[in-house]
Formats: C-alpha cells, structure tokens, sequence
C-alpha cells in the first residue's frame, strides 16, 4: 500500500492534503475502513514520536537515504524503513548470516567454534535474528570472540522477543547493531519472523545454515538468500540426528557443504 502512494507522491508531500477518496484508492482500503483510517492517521503526532525515539536512542534510516544499505536496495521488497540502534556503520561492511534451529545443542555450538574465529578474523560481521538456538550462539560467540554482529528482530524494540535475550540485545545496542523494520511501537506477530529472514540474508554475502529440521524457518532464509543471488552454505550433521535433516537436504541441492571458515571465504569476493 505504501509502495503505491510513494509511486504517486515520492515524498509524501501532499499526504494530508490528498483527498480521502484518492488516499483510499492508493492504499487499497475498503470504504467501511476509510473512517478509521482517517481517524487513525491524523491523530499521529509525528513530532511526539521522534522526541519519544531519540530519548530512547532510536533512528531510523529510510529507503531513500543516502546511507540505506545498498546490499539491501538488491533483494525483493525492501524494507521501507529500518528502525535502529546502535553502531549504524555495520551496516557498510562485509556481513555473512548464520541462522539454525531454536532447539540447537551443543553440536550447533562446536560448529560455530570451527566457523567463527576466520570470519571474525577477517573483520566479518555476523548477521542473525536474536532468536533461541543457533541465533543466540551466533551473536554470543561473535561478541565473546571479539568480533562484531547484527540481530535483525521480529518485532519492535519496545516488545522485544524473546524476553530472556534482554541482557544480550542490551550488549548488541550497546557496542554492536539491533535492527528492526517494525517501529517501536509494533508486537511482533508469528508471521513477521519469516519476513524478517530475507533482511538477515539480505544484509549478508552468503547465509550459513547450522542446525534446521526439515521443515524450517532456517530454510525458508536460504531461500530467500538464493533469490538474491547470495551463497548458502550448510554445516553437515548425523544422519540419524532430526536437526541435521534441514542442513543435509540443502547440500544435496546444491550449498555448499562447510566444515570450517575458510570454506566461506573461498567463496566470497571481499573488496
């Protein structure tokens, strides 16, 4: 909807000065809504809002900036907005994703052990989703190893999920990046984490897949990593083990099998 009414006025200039009918056509709203909207709409105080975010050490960087990040322009739909807080110049650097299963165990750890001290050596910054499991370890091992990471989450900082990694996205806004295309304001909701997952793989040269069970969120990540023309790379696991199914299948279908850092960095182009 959005994206139709930027089509017609780039710069929201006229926005409140359109007329209720045209502002309905564009953004596609049933007329049995249109009041609410209406309602909804002019009762922003915009100015409130920005206040309320700088005291809270929240910026948000719009598709048309000029430090929007360019890897992100490439993807399909592109977040409009990107809410943020933290260091905003990670954002300019060579990235790799790392995601997984939310019941990763410690095969998922000795993974990332073989995986991380390469990138991390080569001033790599780890992208992933703040969540349970592999997400977790990801971002604590980058900061443990002295290297640096971005958690890309489901929802907005004020509703920040899950509620035990509070301590840890405190750290990541403190000394690293959390990044969220939801205001503030916004609950996240089950269907806003596979949305988020193209952002995560978006940032990022290639997505690796650590621990996933065959039906995966981690999959549908490599998915979108793989339409945006980035690598995907999979960590092996038992065959007889439920959270290596995921990981198996995609080295069958073409990732590439990985056992340490160095298999990453034979594949991408740092310039």
């Amino acid at each position: 909807m959005i994206r139709n009414l930027l089509k017609l006025d780039p710069q929201l200039q006229n926005l409140y000065k359109m007329p209720p009918a045209k502002l309905q056509q564009f953004l596609q709203i049933h007329s049995s809504k249109m009041e609410k909207f209406k309602y909804e709409f002019h009762s922003i105080n915009v100015h409130k809002l920005t206040k309320l975010y700088n005291s809270k050490n929240i910026s948000y960087i719009t598709f048309h900036d000029s430090d929007y990040p360019q890897v992100l322009q490439e993807i399909h739909d592109p977040p409009l907005v990107l809410f943020f807080k933290g260091n905003k110049n990670l954002l300019t650097k060579h990235a790799i994703a790392i995601v997984g299963a939310r019941a990763a165990n410690k095969y998922a750890q000795t993974a990332l052990d073989l995986i991380l001290p390469e990138l991390i050596r080569n001033n790599i910054v780890i992208v992933s989703g703040l969540a349970k499991g592999t997400d977790t370890f990801a971002h604590e091992k980058t900061i443990e190893s002295g290297g640096k990471t971005i958690a890309v989450l489901g929802g907005g900082f004020f509703h920040l999920y899950p509620p035990e990694n509070k301590a840890l996205a405190a750290e990541i806004e403190k000394n690293h990046l959390l990044l969220s295309e939801y205001a503030p304001i916004i609950k996240p909701e089950r269907w806003h984490f596979p949305m988020r997952n193209r952002i995560i793989s978006g940032l990022a040269k290639g997505t690796i897949v650590v621990q996933a069970k065959k039906r995966s969120g981690s999959l549908i990540t490599a998915d979108m990593a793989l339409e945006a023309g980035r690598e995907v790379f999979a960590f092996p696991g038992p065959i007889n083990d439920s959270l290596s199914e995921g990981t198996n299948h995609l080295i069958q279908q073409g990732a590439k099998l990985i056992t340490s850092g160095n298999d990453i960095l034979e594949e991408i182009i740092l310039e």
